[in-house]
């Protein structure tokens, strides 16, 4: 081999595989062939040493020439993540009941609020349950109305932390509770005087509890009551003592679209606004044929009574006055043909539903304060009658004692002839 062609053979190699450009230079027309080969060699060398420095991407990398790019162009961004969200009614829900809770998750309860808003914007009232986020409306939704809830807390970097959803209430049921209630604003009633809601129809014990809840009683000056459940279709409710003389009590039945059992709901809200009068409380002992009355705690009258004879005796307890009549007719006949009778009388204050009443009775007079010959009743003269009736209101306590039966609860308004205890116990909530 000559010198020349070794020279051409031999080469050193660069640290990259290529060799080295110091090759001796070939004799003839093979000059023009070793440097195209020379070029794409060291074209191969510059990229490969762009694409290891971090540069941009070289196309054979399925790159369009930028650094850190994907083939499809900018990279996918990553979710915005929520630190609130609607869990309860689910978003666009309908036929949604009017009393429905909303239930939300949060990161920040504490500083979390809600707000529901009707179609026109107004916002639901409501309260918050922050330990248990969940928002109870303190009123009734209306009948297919579509409602907005919007849930925020606190600004957090990279997440949302507002919310909305809608939902829609359910149409108006047909199958409706009538809702009423015995007193009405402006009355003035006596210190025993109960207050008493009615239905339209029986109340499943089961739904019972909630229908109370949704009763809300506020006197002023504030005194301790409950409710309890005079029936299926009643119910009353009574302070822990007799009400405060002068005091102001004011109502509020909200039972439109309560449920109440088998599909049916709840008419209508109701509100009442009542006064309580002087207190004025009747005391009648069988031992002493006498009745006392006192006034704010003050004894302003006491008077002679005749009460019911041994066969027909009036009920020991405690009762109010349930309705007064200046004239009235006692008509016994339908019920006892035999025994009945029937006579005008004057002054009649009702207090059982039995029969038995507070009134005038001219006829026992000579009786009064010394023997009972009534049917029951508490006679009292013509004269005291009228003095007596121009004194009460209905819900004023009269307390007989010392007969020989007992009065039966429910034989009148007897909310008080038991102890609070026991009235409490015909509360749902109890």
């Amino acid at each position: 081999m000559g010198a020349g062609e070794k020279r051409r053979r031999e080469g050193t190699k660069n640290m990259d595989g290529v060799r080295s450009a110091r090759l001796s230079q070939p004799a003839g027309g093979n000059r023009r062939r070793v440097r195209v080969t020379l070029a794409a060699l060291l074209a191969g060398s510059l990229l490969f040493t762009a694409a290891c420095s971090g540069g941009k991407s070289p196309t054979w990398q399925g790159g369009n020439g930028a650094a850190g790019t994907a083939e499809s162009g900018s990279p996918a961004p990553e979710p915005t993540l929520s630190t609130v969200a609607v869990t309860s009614p689910k978003a666009a829900a309908t036929g949604v009941e009017a009393w429905s809770d909303v239930k939300y998750t949060t990161e920040d309860p504490e500083n979390t609020t809600v707000k529901v808003t009707d179609s026109k914007g107004t916002e639901v009232k409501g309260t918050v349950d922050k330990d248990e986020s969940v928002w109870h409306p303190t009123e009734s939704m209306d009948w297919a109305g579509k409602y907005t809830v919007t849930v925020s807390s606190p600004p957090a970097e990279g997440k949302n932390t507002t919310v909305t959803s809608t939902f829609t209430t359910m149409k108006k049921p047909a199958n409706l509770v009538r809702v009423t209630s015995f007193l009405g604003d402006g009355n003035k009633v006596g210190v025993g005087m109960p207050l008493i809601i009615k239905f339209g129809r029986s109340i499943p014990e089961k739904y019972r509890a909630n229908v109370e809840r949704k009763m809300v009683v506020t006197a002023t000056p504030a005194q301790e009551g409950t409710w309890s459940w005079i029936s299926s279709t009643e119910v009353h409710y009574r302070p822990k003592v007799y009400w405060k003389a002068y005091s102001k009590v004011f109502y509020k039945v909200q039972l439109k679209g309560v449920k109440m059992g088998d599909g049916w709901y709840g008419r209508s809200d109701l509100t009442v606004d009542l006064k309580i009068g002087r207190s004025l409380i009747m005391t009648v002992s069988n031992k002493t044929k006498k009745m006392t009355v006192k006034q704010d705690g003050k004894t302003i009258k006491t008077l002679p009574v005749s009460l019911g004879k041994s066969s027909t005796p009036s009920s020991s307890g405690t009762m109010v006055v349930i309705e007064k009549k200046a004239h009235t007719v006692f008509d016994t006949t339908d019920t006892d043909p035999a025994n009945g009778y029937k006579v005008e009388i004057d002054y009649a204050q009702r207090i059982t539903w039995s029969g038995q009443y507070i009134h005038a009775a001219p006829w026992s007079e000579g009786q009064q304060g010394r023997r009972n010959v009534s049917h029951g009743c508490v006679n009292v003269s013509e004269a005291m009658g009228a003095w007596l009736f121009k004194q009460t209101l209905m819900g004023d306590v009269i307390t007989v004692s010392g007969t020989e039966e007992k009065l039966k609860n429910g034989n009148g308004w007897t909310d008080w002839n038991m102890s609070y205890a026991e009235f409490k116990k015909g509360s749902a909530l109890a």
